[in-house]
């Protein structure tokens, strides 16, 4: 088709129409990126969303810890893991950062525990051998506070006992350690009821406090007046009774432990609370001594030698322990110029009344209203303190207190503090005292003049038996001849074959013949009770 010319009009052409263009417009190819954000942004939102508490743990030191490889677990499951070791600023701790599961959060509270766990032999506590072969891990034991944490310091060693156990824990003070440990047993009645939990040093260094846990149903049996005491080993005594020897077990020979028990006056008594303190004594014995209320404290001076008697031992009455002695000393006369031994006693008078109850005495008080009155009367009545030996394989002595009707009379003077009460000697010492006084009247007698004496008799019983062979020997000689002949006429007529063993012989083979005849009736009547009214039948009846 030629051009148009200049003249030529131009035939009409469509208009071309703007259109909009859509500024969200994407092409196909940008879908996959945006869906591989959107996963993307998911998964992070949903990491963030799921990811547990971040905690850090201070130890010691970092024997078992691996970062990215330790876990951490609570009743040997896993819930977090060490993501990394480092050292403190001071270079003096390890610190443990561990990331939990996010159920782990309500579990961070004040008193949750972490400690390593690896092989351990400690006391009578062996844990850990399993991770031998699958390695360390941090243990963990939730705690029961409301106040929550994120930082803590490890334990060195696992604790004794979960927190979640029945029981309780209580406080013991001692004035040492003996050879107990972190883990040594608690017993009652031999059976092992609980363990030691912790130990420390008192602030002033002057005894140690333990923690103690019993656990339940056996922490009902702790009561206000329980006494505890060391049963670590063997308890080997001496006193007045003897040797005695007591254990709880042969584990406690081994690592020691910790026995109670509860006096039987006070059995009644209610259950105590948590963390209640208690004194631990040494041994059982002084563990269960009864704590009077009324306790007189009085001077026994003795002039005797107090060898074998010591601090604790007992003032008996009659069997019954009264007192104890608690100090002994040494005193000098400048008057008299001599020595004495003051021993110091403590009498208890509710030994008197604790189980006797009456108008005039009441149970657990004192016999009387007006001791002093009642201490003269005794002491005027002959009541004395003497020494006397509990043991004699141990030499061991105790002061008994009993009644001397023949003791010298002595006072009290109740102005003294503490007063002075009279003692009698020892048996041997009296007995000594008896041989100088016999040995003494044995030197006053005259002997020589005695000698004289006897020799001017014995001169005259010499000429009473020359006479007396004289004039009374015959006569003797005369009337032993007479008894001899009557002996032989005896004798002859005694002789077997004489009429009078032979007629002796026949009466009592007669007499065995009336016996057995007798018999034979009491026999027959027994049989037939009847025969006593009919008679005996006849051989034909």
């Amino acid at each position: 088709m030629p051009d148009p010319g200049p003249g030529d009009a131009l035939p009409d052409l469509p208009q071309a129409k703007p259109v909009a263009g859509s500024r969200w417009r994407m092409q196909i190819v940008w879908l996959v990126p945006i869906v591989a954000l959107l996963i993307g942004g998911w998964l992070a939102v949903k990491a963030i969303l799921e990811e547990g508490p971040t905690i850090t743990i201070s130890f010691r030191t970092g024997e078992g810890l691996e970062a990215g490889k330790t876990k951490i677990k609570f009743k040997d499951v896993d819930i977090g893991i060490v993501k990394s070791v480092t050292l403190s600023p001071d270079h003096k701790r390890v610190i443990a950062t561990g990331e939990l599961v996010k159920d782990a959060a309500n579990m961070l509270v004040d008193n949750t525990r972490f400690w390593v766990v690896r092989p351990r032999i400690s006391g009578g506590t062996v844990s850990g051998l399993g991770t031998l072969l699958s390695g360390s891990y941090v243990g963990m034991d939730a705690g029961n506070s409301t106040k929550g944490r994120h930082d803590f310091v490890g334990l060195e060693v696992p604790p004794v006992f979960p927190s979640d156990i029945p029981g309780r824990e209580f406080v013991l003070k001692s004035s040492n350690m003996g050879s107990l440990d972190v883990g040594s047993p608690v017993f009652f009645r031999r059976l092992e009821v609980g363990q030691v939990s912790s130990y420390e040093l008192d602030p002033n260094g002057r005894g140690v406090t333990l923690h103690v846990f019993v656990n339940a149903p056996y922490d009902r049996f702790v009561r206000n007046d329980t006494r505890f005491w060391h049963a670590s080993g063997l308890d080997v005594s001496l006193s007045p009774d003897g040797v005695q020897i007591n254990t709880q077990s042969f584990v406690s020979l081994l690592i020691g432990g910790i026995a109670f028990e509860t006096p039987e006056i006070d059995r009644n008594m209610s259950e105590v609370a948590d963390n209640t303190p208690f004194d631990l004594y040494a041994t059982r014995a002084e563990a269960m001594k009864v704590n009077y209320h009324i306790v007189d404290t009085y001077i026994v001076n003795f002039y005797d030698s107090v060898r074998g008697l010591s601090v604790g031992a007992p003032v008996d009455f009659r069997g019954v322990q009264v007192g104890e002695v608690t100090r002994i000393f040494t005193r000098f006369d400048p008057v008299k110029r001599q020595f004495s031994i003051p021993v110091e006693i403590n009498l208890y008078p509710e030994r008197f009344t604790s189980r006797f109850q009456n108008d005039g005495a009441q149970a657990g008080g004192r016999l009387s209203n007006s001791p002093h009155q009642l201490g003269d009367f005794l002491i005027a009545s002959g009541f004395r303190f003497q020494l006397r030996s509990g043991n004699p394989l141990t030499g061991q002595l105790y002061i008994a207190f009993d009644i001397f009707p023949d003791a010298p009379k002595a006072t009290i003077d109740w102005s003294k503090s503490p007063p002075e009460l009279p003692a009698a000697p020892r048996t041997l010492q009296s007995l000594q005292d008896s041989l100088t006084r016999l040995l003494a009247k044995l030197n006053s007698i005259p002997f020589q003049q005695i000698g004289s004496q006897a020799q001017q008799t014995l001169q005259s019983t010499n000429s009473v038996i020359s006479k007396f062979g004289t004039d009374v020997v015959p006569e003797v000689q005369g009337t032993l001849s007479s008894a001899r002949s009557a002996l032989n006429s005896a004798n002859s007529a005694l002789q077997p074959e004489t009429q009078l063993q032979q007629n002796t012989s026949d009466a009592m083979r007669e007499l065995a013949r009336t016996a057995a005849s007798v018999r034979n009736l009491t026999d027959y009547l027994e049989r037939h009770p009847e025969a006593v009214v009919r008679g005996k039948p006849g051989e034909g009846q």
